[in-house]
C-alpha cells in the first residue's frame, strides 16, 4: 500500500431544507390553518479516527467531500427528514488543518474520535411555526440555512512512543525487523526505506511499545534536502529517540560526525525534538572495525561530557538486543509517569 501522509481536501456540508408555506384544504373545514412543516437538517462531514487504517492514501483519490442537504418541509404539518452525516475516516494521529490560514483545527489521536469539520445547515421553519393568536394565517416560512464549506489540509503523523532515527544505511529498518514483527525491505544502498515502518515491540505479556523507523534523515534535512523533512513530523510525537549511529568501513561514515549533524538538524527542525530525551545505539558491533570506532566514540562523549546512555549491539546477530528493548522499555516507562 502506497504511503500518502499529506491531501488538500474540500468539505462541504448539506443545505438545511426549507419550510413550507402551506393550508389546510379540507372538506367541511372552513379557514383551514397553516400546516407548512419544517424542513430538515443538512448532514455534517464529520472526521473519525480509524486505528485500521495507515494512510491517507482514499483521501488522495477522493478529494471532495459532500454531505447531502435536508429535505424541504411539506403540508399537513410533515417536517422534512435530516440528511444523514457523511463520516470520513482517516489513520489515528491525522491532524487537520485550515488549508487558507494553516490553523490547527483538530488533531486525532485515539481510535474512534471525531470531529465535525462543516455542519450541516438548520432546517427552515414552516409556516405552521409561525401561527399566533394575532397572526393566524402566515403566509411566509423560512429558508434553509446554507451549510459550511471549506479546503483542509490533512497531515497524518504517526504515533509511535519510540523513533528510530540515523543515517542512512546505519541498520534501522534491520533493528526494526528484529525488535517487532514489522518487515520493511533491506538493502545495502541508501534511502532503501521510502516510507516510515511502525513495529509493535513485545517486551512481555501485556507489556510492549510501538517504535518508528524515520528513513531519510542527512544533513540539510531540516531544509529539505533527502527526505528528512517529509518525515521529521513523524517523531514529533515520540517520547524517545533512538540515534543508531554505523560503525563500518564500507558506508564511510564517520560516527561523531554523523551524530552532530543529525542533532543539529533536529534543533533547526524543532528545539522540541532536540530536547527529547535520546538512546546511542551503535549498531553493527559484529565488524572487526567496529570495536575501535566504539572506543573513539565514547571517548568523544567523555571529553563532551555528554550522559547519553549507549548501547552497542549488532543487529545481525541479536547481540545487544534484548538488553536495548528492556532499558527502552523502562525509560518510557518513567517518562510517562512524570
Amino acid at each position: 500500500m502506497k504511503f500518502i501522509d499529506e491531501v488538500k481536501i474540500f468539505v462541504s456540508s448539506g443545505h438545511g431544507g426549507r419550510g413550507c408555506v402551506s393550508f389546510r384544504r379540507e372538506k367541511y373545514i372552513p379557514r383551514g390553518g397553516p400546516n407548512g412543516g419544517d424542513g430538515g437538517k443538512g448532514g455534517d462531514v464529520i472526521f473519525v479516527a480509524d486505528s485500521q487504517l495507515s494512510t491517507l492514501l482514499d483521501l488522495r483519490y477522493q478529494q471532495q467531500y459532500k454531505a447531502e442537504d435536508g429535505e424541504h418541509g411539506m403540508g399537513r404539518d410533515k417536517h422534512g427528514k435530516d440528511a444523514e452525516d457523511l463520516i470520513v475516516c482517516v489513520p489515528v494521529g491525522t491532524v487537520i488543518r485550515d488549508f487558507e490560514s494553516g490553523e490547527d483545527l483538530y488533531d486525532l489521536t485515539h481510535d474512534g474520535e471525531r470531529f465535525v469539520a462543516a455542519k450541516g445547515g438548520i432546517g427552515g421553519k414552516g409556516n405552521a411555526f409561525f401561527k399566533s393568536a394575532t397572526h393566524q394565517a402566515p403566509k411566509f416560512a423560512q429558508p434553509g440555512m446554507p451549510g459550511e464549506e471549506n479546503w483542509l489540509k490533512l497531515e497524518l503523523k504517526l504515533l509511535a512512543d519510540v523513533g528510530l532515527i540515523g543515517f542512512p544505511n546505519a541498520g534501522k529498518s534491520t533493528i526494526i525487523s528484529k525488535i517487532s514483527a514489522s518487515k520493511p525491505k533491506i538493502a545495502d544502498y541508501p534511502f532503501t526505506t521510502l516510507t516510515p515502518n511502525l513495529g509493535v515491540v513485545r517486551v512481555r505479556e501485556n507489556q510492549n511499545f510501538v517504535v518508528a523507523d524515520i528513513p531519510g534523515i542527512i544533513e540539510g534535512a531540516s531544509e529539505g534536502h533527502g527526505l528528512g523533512l517529509k518525515f521529521l513530523k513523524h517523531v514529533e510525537r515520540t517520547r524517545l529517540l533512538l540515534h543508531v549511529l554505523d560503525p563500518s568501513d564500507f558506508t564511510n561514515r564517520d560516527m561523531i560526525n554523523d551524530y552532530e549533524v543529525l542533532n543539529k538538524e533536529l534543533k533547526l527542525y524543532s528545539s522540541s525534538l532536540a530536547r527529547r530525551p535520546q538512546v546511542i545505539v551503535i549498531n553493527k558491533m559484529d565488524l572487526t572495525e567496529a570495536s575501535e570506532k566504539l572506543r573513539n566514540f565514547e571517548a568523544y562523549l567523555k571529553r563532551k561530557r555528554k550522559k547519553a546512555r549507549l548501547f552497542s549491539i549488532s543487529a545481525a546477530t541479536g547481540k545487544g538486543i534484548k538488553e536495548l528493548i528492556d532499558y527502552t522499555f523502562d525509560l518510557l516507562t518513567e517518562l510517562k509517569a512524570k
